[in-house]
């Protein structure tokens, strides 16, 4: 089974590679056997969409194009999946050895391993282990979330995907229709950026209140992809990091570390809390809530009442 299907697989390659013109999937299917073999045009499109997706996975670049007609083509530009001569100094070898390491621990292990070994091939200096258990530096990043190989996937081939987001204030989570841009981790947490189709603008969205299994959609990208997408200065913002005004809070004593490390003073009490001051900004009551009971804000007046108008809402829910 593995043979056969490696076969079609390259089958598959070198009709997407040796073509001028796109193909639609009625042509393919002709120029295939295996495809020739399927039992119904069912059978026929779960495959070759599965066949597709493990192209791109591999690194095919493969792409979609609509004729005057409407009819959907798929081509593999040459000059598109050609790369230069390869040639790295043992900086740059230790570089991307390292980058890779990040990945060990998370979904990209295997890709990361597949892609020192191209590099290895490519000239990468034998003697560089990105993997040696002794190296001073163990850098990691950890991804949790089921949603994140999907929407990297969707980022990676710009692919409109649905998905359930339930908001920091919200009882319940609501279906969002996005077209992915970028995927990017910030102080631990991993965030969307993308055009949200439902509200016509940009919006981030965190990974870990995405509920459900995330869809594809098989429609086009409505709105230009940004050359820059700026996710962390966005979710900074958010979090009141770009802040010109403060507030005062009373945290618990021994918790809310990230809110210590952004605090520009901290008074100790004697009950058991900490009085605080930090940077306020938009965003920053919703920020307060994911520490519960461990934090009670004192003023500004209406960062307050936002804190509990959010903490209320949660507890209808």
């Amino acid at each position: 089974m593995a043979i056969a299907k490696a076969e079609r697989l390259m089958n598959l390659a070198l009709c997407l590679l040796g073509t001028r013109r796109p193909l639609s999937k009625r042509e393919l299917r002709e120029s295939v056997e295996a495809y020739l073999e399927a039992g119904s045009d069912d059978s026929f499109n779960r495959m070759f969409e599965r066949d597709k997706d493990d192209l791109r996975e591999l690194g095919l670049v493969i792409e979609t194009v609509e004729s005057l007609d409407g009819e959907i083509g798929y081509l593999a530009r040459r000059d598109s999946n050609r790369l230069p001569p390869i040639t790295l100094d043992a900086e740059e070898a230790a570089a991307l050895g390292l980058a890779a390491k990040v990945w060990q621990q998370a979904r990209l292990a295997g890709a990361a391993s597949g892609a020192l070994q191209k590099l290895r091939a490519a000239g990468l200096p034998e003697d560089v282990d990105p993997y040696e258990p002794h190296s001073a530096l163990e850098p990691r990043i950890p991804v949790h979330e089921a949603a994140f190989e999907p929407l990297m996937l969707a980022c990676r081939d710009r692919r409109p995907v649905v998905f359930d987001y339930r908001k920091a204030n919200a009882a319940q989570p609501e279906p969002r229709h996005v077209e992915p841009w970028a995927l990017e981790c910030w102080r631990g947490h991993w965030y969307l950026a993308g055009f949200d189709r439902d509200r016509g603008a940009e919006r981030v969205f965190r990974l870990s209140r995405i509920t459900g299994k995330v869809r594809s959609r098989g429609s086009r990208f409505t709105a230009p992809v940004p050359d820059v997408v700026t996710v962390r200065e966005t979710v900074a913002s958010w979090a009141g990091e770009t802040a010109d005004r403060s507030a005062l809070i009373r945290l618990r004593t021994g918790a809310g570390y990230p809110l210590r490390a952004k605090a520009a003073g901290v008074r100790e009490l004697s009950d058991g809390w900490d009085e605080l001051e930090i940077p306020y900004g938009h965003g920053l009551d919703a920020w307060l809530v994911e520490f519960g009971p461990d934090v009670v804000v004192l003023e500004p007046a209406e960062l307050r009442a936002d804190v509990v108008d959010r903490l209320r809402a949660v507890a209808k829910g």
